[in-house]
C-alpha cells in the first residue's frame, strides 16, 4: 500500500526538518522496540500459518494455477494510483506559481512512499521531510510546499472516508454496513478537528490541550515524540491558513485523491481476479478500505504482517473463500507493496546520484575585465 491518506507533521517552523540524534541508551531501546514489533508481525503470519495450514497449502496451489493476462492489470492500476496522487500534489505546489514537471514530482512521490513505508510508526513523518526538501530543491517556496504536504494529507484522508463509506452503503451486509460508515466517520475525525481549529478559536485550545496529553502518554510509553512536538497542531493550521484555493481546484485535488484509493483498490480487484475469485465491487471495496485503516496504524512498515492478515480476514467476510482471498492478497501486496517500493528505493538512489553530481559541478567563476576594473581605481 503506498504510503498516503495521513496527516504529517512535516518540517519545523524555520522550514527544515530536524533529526535529533537520541543518547546511545534512547538509540537501543528504539533498536530493541523495532524487533519487537517485527516479532509480533511475524509471530502473527506464524499463528495465522499455523491455524489455516489447510488454507495456506491451498493458497499457494491457487498461485501455481495464477492467470497471468490479469497480472498487467493490476500493476497498470497501482501505479496509476502512484500517478493520481502526484498528480493532486503537483496541483497543490503550483499554487505558489511555480511549474513544477510531473516526473520530477512522481520521483519525490515513489522516493517518499518507499521512505514511508519502510520505517514503523515515524515512516510518514520521515517521508514528508523528505518530500519537503526535495520539493524546495525544485524551486518550491518553502511555505508552499509545507502547505502543499499538509493539505494533501488532508484531502487523502477526506478522499478515503468518501471510499470507504461508499462501499459500505453499497454492500449487502447490513452489519458491514454499519461497520464501514463507522470507520469512515472515525477516519473523517482528523479533517473535521483541524477545519473546526481553523474557523474557532476554542476548537483550536482545546485541541492544543488534546495533543499536549497525548504526547505526553506517548513519550512515557514510547519515549517520542522529541521536544517541540506539542506545538505540531500550530504548525500545521499555520501552514493551511497561508494560502487557499479555488474552490474548483481543491475538487479536482479531491478528485484525484479518490481516484488515488480507487486505483489501488482495481489493483487489488485485478490480483483476486487473478487468483479465480473476486467479491461484489462494494464489498471489495468495504473490506479494503477497513483493511486499510486497520494496516494503516503504522506498527509495521507498511503495515507488513497486519496488512495481510486484516485484509484477508476482510476479503472472507466479504464471501472470498480463504485459499482464494489469501493468494489475492499476496499477489496484490506483492505488487503494491513490494513493487512499488523497490521502485522508489531505485528512484531513490537516482535522486541522491543527481545531487552529488550537481553539488560536484563548482560555480563558474566571476571574470572581471581589466578595463572596468581599471575604471573602477
Amino acid at each position: 500500500m503506498p504510503g498516503r491518506g495521513r496527516i504529517a507533521a512535516g518540517p519545523g517552523p524555520d522550514g527544515l526538518a530536524t533529526i535529533r540524534v537520541p543518547s546511545a541508551p534512547a538509540t537501543g531501546n528504539r533498536r530493541w522496540r523495532g524487533v519487537l514489533l517485527a516479532a509480533i508481525a511475524l509471530g502473527g503470519l506464524g499463528l495465522l500459518a499455523l491455524a489455516g495450514r489447510s488454507t495456506l497449502t491451498r493458497s499457494f496451489s491457487t498461485l501455481g494455477h495464477i492467470r497471468w493476462a490479469w497480472i498487467p492489470l493490476a500493476v497498470f492500476c497501482e501505479f496509476g494510483s502512484m500517478a493520481a496522487f502526484a498528480r493532486s500534489q503537483r496541483r497543490l505546489l503550483r499554487a505558489g506559481g511555480t511549474k513544477l514537471h510531473l516526473r520530477s514530482v512522481m520521483a519525490v512521490t515513489y522516493a517518499g512512499n518507499a521512505i514511508s513505508v519502510s520505517l514503523p510508526l515515524a515512516g510518514p513523518e520521515v517521508s514528508a521531510a523528505f518530500s519537503f526538501r526535495q520539493f524546495s530543491r525544485h524551486g518550491i517556496d518553502p511555505v508552499v510546499a509545507g502547505w502543499a504536504l499538509a493539505v494533501s494529507g488532508i484531502i487523502s484522508s477526506f478522499a478515503f472516508s468518501f471510499v470507504l463509506a461508499a462501499g459500505a452503503i453499497g454492500s449487502h451486509n447490513p452489519a458491514a454496513v454499519g461497520l464501514g460508515l463507522g470507520g469512515a466517520v472515525i477516519s473523517l475525525v482528523p479533517t473535521v478537528a483541524v477545519v473546526a481549529a481553523l474557523r474557532f478559536e476554542a476548537a483550536r485550545r482545546r485541541l492544543n490541550r488534546l495533543l499536549a496529553r497525548l504526547v505526553a502518554l506517548s513519550r512515557r510509553l514510547f519515549r517520542r515524540p522529541g521536544p517541540g512536538a506539542e506545538q505540531t497542531l500550530e504548525r500545521l493550521l499555520d501552514r493551511l491558513s497561508a494560502i487557499r484555493l479555488p474552490r474548483l481546484q481543491y475538487a479536482e485535488v479531491f478528485g484525484l485523491s479518490v481516484g488515488n484509493w480507487l486505483a489501488d483498490c482495481l489493483c487489488l480487484l485485478a490480483a483476486l481476479d487473478a487468483t479465480g475469485s473476486a467479491p461484489h465491487l462494494p464489498d471489495l471495496v468495504l473490506a479494503y478500505g477497513l483493511a486499510m485503516a486497520a494496516g494503516g496504524i503504522g506498527l509495521t512498515p507498511g503495515g507488513l504482517g497486519v496488512m495481510e492478515v486484516a485484509l484477508t480476514a476482510a476479503l472472507v467476510g466479504a464471501g472470498v473463500t480463504g485459499q482464494h482471498a489469501l493468494a489475492g492478497v499476496l499477489v496484490y501486496r506483492l505488487i503494491s507493496f513490494w513493487l512499488v517500493m523497490a521502485a522508489g528505493w531505485a528512484v531513490m538512489v537516482l535522486l541522491l546520484r543527481r545531487q552529488r553530481a550537481d553539488a560536484a559541478v563548482p560555480e563558474p567563476a566571476v571574470v572581471v575585465p581589466a578595463a572596468y576594473g581599471a575604471a573602477e581605481e
